[in-house]
């Protein structure tokens, strides 16, 4: 035994000690170090390509090892990657790895390099690392071309989301590069002189063509090129969802779910995610061509376990979801066919419908619908294979609609498709009576009444109404009634009564009957109660009304009002103990009077009216300002008045008027207050708070100043419109004084020119009569015109002068008589001398009596002399003063020979002729040259023509037969007359 011991222990030692030297035999047979390293590169993939291979293995021997390896961009100290590889090495295997690059491998040089230990379990402890294996050099610069710029990766496909970095590549360091996204200028980190990266950090998706980047090199302001690239992103693949099957018909069964975003891109570079359906138990597949259902037919075997698996695929990723199910439970029925209608009636009606067959022993639950203008009754019934429903409780002539479905009693799935149909129920007579009020306009002698009934609904009329049975019947006379039918849809009529009590009845009627009757009584009193209106203010839901109970017995109360734009009567019952109410409806607008009456209902059903209240549902600021009219303007002041404003119109209660004033001293009145306009001017504002007063007096102003004004009302909601300023000005203070003197004057003055106007004939006639024309004298008919033999002149049979009136000129000139040589001085001729040329018939004794008429019109200078009248001269005269005596056929003949002459050659103003009537009377002349004994002379029958001589005229001397009177000749100075 103790020799097996020793024996046992030997053979131990022994094989401990032989595995230790085959371990470091091993150890320096084996050089670990992976040998011939090389690298390629893939440009779509952006990744480099590793295969290798470990010398020295043991002969048919598989050993498990780990590989370090490390990577370096640029240089081999600027180490990017460090990894472990692990994998079971063989004999002369040649071993292959892959590693994907962030940054594309065009834009740097990368430097691999590798090292291995044993990680195999037959290796006893301590493994160690192999030694590094050379650097091995990638660079794919080298093949770009001659280009000088270039942008990297090209065409790359990431999700949305995705980190991306791309870089570009310039030839001449010289050029300035400036790289876009989209148009919008990114920048990046420059790795050496020629390159540059830029790190793109969860890059949306923007189209699917993909979205654009591009590089531009420059030199100061040229353009050397432009480079770019399309960097595709598409959305990320979804987990389908509400992955379901389903058969109907115990053949096929139909799976169906939501397939999520769609990730296709355009050009093809990713065409839509594919489905896959997988059965687990049978080991079955099927590719489906559609993205959200796929049909899988089911065999003829007892399976009825099912377990799924729904697989997506893109380029980029895989998602997948399953279900596990009994076909049993996952039973769809066919909708329910041949749905009908029977035993139809006013309120009910019986159903009946069919169902597609399964399998035998089936039974279906089935729901039934039951649709009437938005209500919906619902039923529950079990059946076989036909189904049959008893429809009870139905309105009279209304359409229903009618839907059925049905599905598994036993284990329940699903609901099928609806199956309906519609029906019509009969009619009835009207359930309720019409909502019936009335209009009553008293007039002498008779009422007028205004009836009006709201429809009845549908529930209650059972129908289409065909027309409104009125029954008027007279109380104080019962034998008396009328019937009147109105046709539909009329819903008021027109009555007049005269001053009985009636009983009015109103019934509405369809195709089956009459309604129950709406009564309403008229009294025989007229309806003139005078009721106080009361203002209530309205709210956003409407008018809140509240009135005092009627004493005595009511039936209830009746509030009607009037809908504008329409005027429609409307009207609202309240019950017996109600006394308030909310009047609420759509039709009340912002700025509208409503005009609201309560009446309550006695036993007799005659209408009281109680109470009457008026108001807006919403005030606002008035629509126009009143007309303002300015009366008795003053120095000082001046009224305003509008009085025919009326505020019934407005659109709110006017609570008042400001009377805004503007003045260029900018001061207000007493009573005004400062105020600012909307514009920022300011101005005096007086505030009128009673409505009813429209008139103002603005007083303390000053004379001849201008003042500006406009009155505007206010309501609850504010001011009426913005208006224009008019102007007044008001007088000077003394004018008032002018015009209450000067207006009795220009009266006065208008009173006497009328007067005068219609008394004109008559003034003339008494102050200034007509003056003889001298032209018009037969005296003229003895001158021959030479210039104008046409000149028709009358006749003169007898016309003797009287005598010449001499004026002397007031000029100190000296004159001669003809026929003397005597000279009168200026003094002797200051006095006009009358001479007179007496008849030498024998029957005379001296100057009859004469008239003197001294024509102005011919004579301005003699107009001074004050007087005109005949100075007789005596009989003792000098003959210088008496003149030349002759023949009366010697003047004539002297004058007819010179007329026209002499009127040309005297100058103007020198001469004046006064024409003495043969009539006028010796006493008509200056009292102080009459003689003493005046020779009286014979009255002149007659006005005989007067004629002058001019001063120049040669006479010829008087004869001893002349009957010529005297005449005196004058010199150039003295007047004729």
């Amino acid at each position: 035994m103790a020799v097996f011991v020793v024996f046992q222990t030997t053979f131990f030692l022994t094989l401990l000690s032989l595995r230790t030297y085959q371990s470091e035999v091993l150890a320096e047979r084996l050089p670990l170090t992976p040998v011939s390293l090389k690298v390629s590169t893939n440009s779509i993939h952006q990744s480099l390509h590793l295969q290798w291979t470990v010398h020295n293995l043991p002969y048919h021997q598989e050993l498990k090892m780990v590989f370090q390896i490390q990577i370096s961009r640029t240089e081999t100290s600027n180490i990017v990657w460090v990894g472990n590889y692990s994998t079971t090495v063989k004999w002369n295997q040649v071993l292959h790895w892959s590693w994907e690059s962030e940054l594309p491998l065009e834009c740097a040089t990368h430097f691999v390099r590798m090292k291995s230990v044993m990680d195999d379990a037959s290796f006893p402890e301590p493994n160690f690392w192999s030694n590094w294996s050379s650097w091995e050099e990638v660079s794919v610069q080298d093949s770009l071309g001659r280009g000088i710029l270039f942008v990297f990766p090209k065409d790359k496909l990431v999700e949305e989301g995705s980190n991306v970095t791309i870089c570009y590549v310039s030839r001449n360091i010289q050029n300035n590069v400036s790289c876009y996204l989209e148009g919008k200028q990114i920048h990046g980190e420059q790795l050496d002189p020629h390159v540059t990266a830029f790190n793109l950090n969860s890059v949306p998706f923007i189209r699917n063509r993909g979205t654009n980047i591009y590089c531009e090199a420059s030199q100061g302001n040229v353009s050397k090129g432009i480079e770019g690239i399309v960097l595709f992103v598409s959305k990320v693949l979804e987990e389908p969802k509400d992955f379901s099957c389903e058969t109907q018909d115990f053949k096929t069964l139909h799976c169906t779910w939501d397939p999520g975003t769609d990730t296709a891109l355009g050009w093809s570079k990713q065409p839509s995610q594919s489905y896959t359906l997988f059965e687990s138990f049978s080991g079955a597949k099927k590719l489906c061509t559609h993205k959200n259902w796929c049909n899988w037919q089911i065999t003829q075997d007892s399976q009825e376990t099912y377990n799924f698996t729904l697989i997506a695929e893109n380029y980029l990723r895989k998602r997948s979801v399953n279900i596990l199910f009994n076909l049993t439970h996952r039973v769809y029925l066919m909708n329910p066919f041949s749905v009908n209608f029977e035993n139809v009636n006013a309120t009910n009606a019986i159903m009946t419908w069919k169902v597609h067959s399964m399998r035998n022993n089936f039974t279906y639950l089935c729901q039934i619908e039951l649709h009437d203008e938005g209500k919906m009754m619902q039923y529950d019934v079990s059946i076989k294979v036909n189904g049959e429903y008893f429809l009870s409780e139905l309105e009279p002539a209304t359409e229903y609609m009618v839907r059925v479905r049905c599905a598994d009693a036993s284990h329940f799935w699903k609901w099928s498709e609806w199956s309906g149909q519609n029906f019509t129920t009969l009619e009835a007579a009207p359930s309720e009576a019409p909502d019936v009020w009335r209009s009553v306009n008293s007039e002498p002698g008779n009422h007028t009444v205004t009836l009006f009934w709201k429809p009845l609904s549908k529930l209650h009329a059972n129908g289409k109404i065909l027309f409104y049975n009125v029954v008027v019947e007279n109380l104080d006379k019962p034998s008396r009634s009328e019937l009147r039918s109105i046709p539909a849809p009329a819903n008021s009529t027109k009555l007049i009564l005269d001053r009985c009590s009636y009983q009015i009845c109103v019934t509405a009627n369809n195709s089956v009957g009459a309604s129950p009757a709406s009564i309403i009584v008229i009294s025989a009193d007229p309806e003139n109660k005078e009721v106080e209106e009361e203002r209530i203010a309205g709210t956003d839901g409407g008018f809140a009304l509240s009135w005092k109970p009627q004493p005595g017995d009511v039936i209830g109360y009746v509030v009607d009002w009037c809908d504008h734009p329409q005027d429609v009567l409307q009207w609202k019952n309240v019950g017996p103990n109600t006394t308030s109410t909310v009047i609420s409806t759509d039709a009340f607008r912002p700025g509208v009077r409503y005009d609201f009456r309560i009446y309550g209902l006695s036993t007799k059903r005659i209408a009281c009216l109680l109470e009457k209240k008026t108001g807006y549902s919403q005030e606002l600021a008035p629509s126009d300002n009143p007309h303002v009219l300015v009366d008795m303007l003053t120095s000082h002041s001046f009224t305003l008045s509008w009085k025919d404003y009326s505020t019934e119109s407005q659109p709110g209660f006017i609570q008042g008027y400001h009377v805004y004033l503007k003045s260029k001293a900018r001061q207000c009145h007493p009573r005004f207050q400062k105020a600012v306009l909307s514009d920022g001017s300011e101005c005096c504002k007086y505030k009128i708070d009673n409505p009813e007063e429209k008139a103002l007096i603005v007083d303390n102003l000053k004379p001849e100043s201008s003042y500006e004004f406009f009155v505007t009302p206010f309501t609850s909601a504010g001011e009426g419109p913005n208006a224009t300023f008019t102007k007044v000005t008001t007088p000077d203070e003394h004018s008032s004084m002018l015009i209450h003197i000067l207006l009795p004057m220009v009266f006065c003055v208008l009173f006497i020119m009328i007067v005068c106007y219609l008394k004109s004939q008559w003034i003339k006639e008494t102050c200034y009569p007509d003056i003889p024309d001298p032209y018009k004298s037969n005296i003229l008919s003895l001158i021959k015109f030479k210039e104008n033999p046409h000149l028709t002149i009358m006749n003169v049979s007898d016309c003797i002068p009287d005598a010449i009136e001499v004026v002397s000129k007031p000029e100190g000139t000296k004159i001669q008589i003809l026929g003397t040589r005597k000279s009168l001085t200026e003094t002797e001729l200051t006095k006009p001398n009358y001479l007179y040329l007496l008849p030498t018939e024998k029957n005379h004794s001296g100057p009859g009596p004469c008239i003197c008429f001294e024509n102005f019109t011919y004579n301005h200078a003699a107009s001074d002399s004050g007087f005109c009248g005949h100075v007789p001269v005596s009989p003792k005269a000098p003959p210088s003063m008496l003149g030349l005596m002759t023949s009366p056929e010697n003047v004539l003949k002297a004058l007819e020979k010179n007329y026209m002459n002499s009127l040309g050659e005297v100058p103007a103003g020198e001469t004046s002729l006064n024409y003495v009537s043969q009539l006028a009377s010796p006493m008509s002349g200056d009292k102080d040259s009459l003689p003493p004994n005046p020779v009286e002379s014979p009255h002149c029958s007659e006005y005989k023509m007067q004629m002058a001589a001019p001063l120049h005229l040669a006479l010829p001397r008087p004869t001893e037969n002349s009957s010529l009177s005297s005449i005196t000749l004058l010199d150039p100075g003295e007047h004729y007359h």
